[in-house]
């Protein structure tokens, strides 16, 4: 790109950089600024959780390459202040996550607005990469090349993983412990839930240890400020659910710990890359419960190794406790809610425009001929709501999700 600039007029979008989350946009952003410092390209960074406007001004100005997230560049899409017609390069970064979850339709309907497969390059980024998604990329893109610095699914090796075996119920008194005792002053902890990592924090700042909380519930400012706490050591321990997992570079962090172990195996990976990086060394403490056996043995075996156990004195886990089953979550609860769906101003339940479908369901009284019309279509309508559910459901499951996605990238797709 750089050696063909494009000269007079307004700069069209020629490379699009796609991130899951804000802070990993933001992170990429800096590194396009930094490494461009010295070459004729202008670049610039959209996400959702700030002002608008500002973004739409840069973008008036023109940029070569744009680093965004999914749901702010439909945005500007929308109110037509980006022009994707011309792009020539597409990035996915954490592209597993990008393609196999809840991203898929923002994805899907970022594809429709470029270019034909052929006129770009389409590039994948992972620390992880499944079998799933190796046969998926394979299917999508034009001859691919697969280029790995580190063997697959593995973690580095100056990372010293430790897994201590606890009660349920002892968790949090055995992580202030070992913070306190040990006098750690920057520590990384990785919770399931936001609720959970929102309790813990207000728990660890009771023990006197100060602590933040980031998620995809807290505004961006909030999870700006956090983060930035974490790095520069205001805070010294930062709670996170997994949208601080993936590509988050936080200088020299000395130890990541897992209060809960991740219901995906490769979660674990991105979780515990956060320290131990760029030739330094780190350490990643694993808490397990007995819940958590049946998620530990499937880490393992991603990993083709066994983490060694360390029993922590006075704190050995009682043997007469029996398993309870850990609630499964998707993966992509730590997006924010959506402002396109969900209830209207006035808790009216809104639904897309499908064919057959009413386009809204009130609970205000009146308006019952309508009503009425709605709830009991046609038979004719009930067979197409059939049909269209089945055609819904079936983009949710994983290889409806691979077909679309390989034919909107230009790729073949067989069920063999």
């Amino acid at each position: 790109m750089s050696k063909n600039p494009i000269k007079g007029g307004r700069l069209p979008v020629r490379a699009l950089v796609l991130t899951p989350t804000r802070e990993l946009a933001a992170q990429v952003g800096d590194s396009v600024e930094t490494y461009g410092r010295h070459m004729p390209l202008r670049s610039a960074v959209v996400f959702g959780g700030v002002k608008i406007n500002p973004q739409i001004e840069k973008l008036r100005r023109g940029v070569d390459i744009l680093v965004a997230t999914p749901g702010r560049l439909l945005d500007h899409a929308g109110q037509k202040t980006v022009d994707l017609s011309q792009i020539e390069i597409l990035v996915l970064d954490e592209a597993d996550r990008m393609l196999d979850m809840g991203f898929i339709h923002d994805i899907r309907k970022i594809l429709a607005l470029l270019p034909a497969n052929g006129a770009r390059q389409n590039l994948l980024f992972s620390a992880t990469f499944s079998r799933d998604i190796k046969t998926l990329a394979d299917r999508l893109l034009n001859r691919p090349e697969l280029i790995e610095v580190a063997r697959r699914n593995t973690t580095a090796e100056r990372i010293k993983q430790v897994v201590h075996p606890v009660d349920k119920s002892r968790k949090r008194e055995m992580l202030s412990h070992m913070i306190g005792s040990n006098n750690w002053q920057q520590v990384l902890v990785f919770t399931r839930t936001k609720h959970g990592a929102n309790r813990l924090a207000q728990q660890l700042e009771k023990n006197g240890l100060t602590a933040s909380a980031i998620h995809g519930n807290k505004s961006q400012g909030a999870r700006t400020r956090a983060l930035a706490g974490f790095k520069s050591g205001e805070v010294r321990v930062l709670v996170a659910t997994d949208i601080a997992a993936r590509g988050l570079d936080i200088d020299q962090l000395p130890h990541v710990v897992n209060y809960e172990l991740p219901n995906v195996p490769e979660d674990y990976v991105h979780r515990i890359g956060r320290t131990g990086r760029a030739g330094n060394e780190g350490e990643a403490l694993s808490l397990v419960c007995v819940d958590e056996h049946k998620l530990l043995s499937d880490i393992e075996r991603l990993l083709k190794r066994k983490i060694p156990e360390v029993l922590l004195a006075g704190y050995e886990p009682d043997p007469n406790i029996k398993a309870e089953p850990i609630q499964k979550r998707r993966n992509n609860n730590d997006r924010a809610p959506s402002r396109r769906s969900g209830s209207g101003r006035n808790g009216a339940k809104t639904t897309a425009n499908k064919p057959g479908s009413a386009r809204q369901y009130s609970n205000s009284k009146g308006k019952d001929e309508k009503s009425s019309q709605a709830k009991t279509p046609h038979k004719h309508n009930r067979r197409k709501q059939s049909e269209d559910k089945t055609q819904s459901t079936h983009r949710h499951t994983r290889p409806g999700r691979r077909k679309e996605t390989a034919a909107l990238l230009g790729g073949g797709f067989n069920d063999d």
